[in-house]
């Protein structure tokens, strides 16, 4: 797998990828367990990953949507 971006947002990150399963691209959240110990502060990001061949693919998707970038 590939992270694609990263993001505290839980709403945005769930955005992300109904964007890219739209698009057939399946995607993986990291970190999420972690996420939720820290209650929930935005202290560690969650990471938005996809298998290496989808890669370009998903890129050009979020990017078209404006939504390829870090938060």
């Amino acid at each position: 797998m590939v992270t694609i971006l990263r993001t505290t947002n839980a709403v945005r990150l769930s955005f992300l990828q109904a964007l890219l399963a739209d698009s057939g691209i399946r995607a993986e959240v990291f970190d999420a367990n972690i996420s939720a110990l820290e209650a929930g502060i935005g202290a560690f990001p969650r990471r938005l990953a996809v298998a290496p061949e989808y890669r370009l693919a998903a890129e050009t998707v979020l990017s078209d949507a404006n939504e390829l970038f870090d938060d």
